[in-house]
């Protein structure tokens, strides 16, 4: 996997983490969620990439 996609797929596990801290700290449970959904994708992203790499070496 290349490490731009790697960087992207971090990128989005860490903007979700700041959406999820965002909506705690102001009380959007909406943006909470959608936070938490961010990071939820961007981490099964890492977790698909690194299974990828095991695979292939």
């Amino acid at each position: 996997m290349s490490i731009a996609k790697k960087i992207a797929h971090k990128a989005e596990a860490v903007k979700g983490g700041a959406k999820k801290i965002t909506g705690r700290v102001t009380g959007n449970r909406r943006l909470r969620a959608e936070g938490r959904g961010d990071q939820a994708k961007g981490n099964a992203k890492q977790a698909g990439a690194k299974l990828k790499d095991a695979v292939k070496h």
